[in-house]
């Protein structure tokens, strides 16, 4: 699906041009087809590309980087990065990239550290009667990141969720309690 995420204002108030921002979305079982196909796309020879390129001053280690991190790269860096790699003699099997890769969706799997700062601000919040602790209640239980496989993970560890859940409710019962009282006793 196509989703049209240029910016509404104009760019006489924001001194941005005004350019069309087009974002493809694809459903993460496609998700692996879409990269064969960039790839392909994207093919190059190292030959036409230019000596000058930043790629090439990079060290074995910062190219074997970019190929354990496809998301932060794009895909052209990518190709390049492992034929500058061939070229200097350190081939790598689509095994070992395919283990990197494994290796950085373990890390980026991981759950944010304990949040204890906001669950503190929350639980206070929440017994005030404030929309700001069943907000970061919310966010605590139910937020989830998305990995560059697609696949989709929850942000906090399963105790803070469970703290994010008790806000949410305590929020939810203190909340409608205090409108009652100050309508109660206006």
């Amino acid at each position: 699906m196509l989703e049209d995420i240029s910016p509404a204002v104009d760019i006489t108030f924001t001194g941005n041009p005004h350019e069309k921002e087009i974002e493809l979305k694809i459903p993460q079982a496609d998700f692996e087809r879409a990269h064969t196909l960039l790839e392909k796309e994207v093919e190059i020879g190292i030959d036409n590309v230019d000596q000058d390129h930043y790629l090439f001053e990079f060290t074995d280690e910062e190219l074997l980087d970019i190929q354990a991190k496809p998301d932060e790269w794009g895909e052209f860096d990518l190709i390049l990065s492992r034929k500058i790699l061939a070229s200097r003699g350190k081939d790598i099997s689509d095994e070992e990239i395919d283990t990197l890769r494994e290796k950085r969706l373990e890390e980026l799997s991981k759950p944010e550290d304990k949040q204890t700062g906001w669950i503190l601000l929350g639980y206070i919040t929440s017994l005030l009667g404030g929309v700001l602790g069943m907000t970061i209640g919310y966010i605590l239980w139910k937020q989830k990141k998305t990995l560059p496989n697609g696949q989709k993970v929850y942000t906090y560890r399963e105790e803070d969720r469970n703290h994010g859940k008790i806000m949410l409710i305590i929020g939810v019962v203190v909340f409608p309690a205090l409108f009652l009282v100050w309508n109660f006793y206006q």
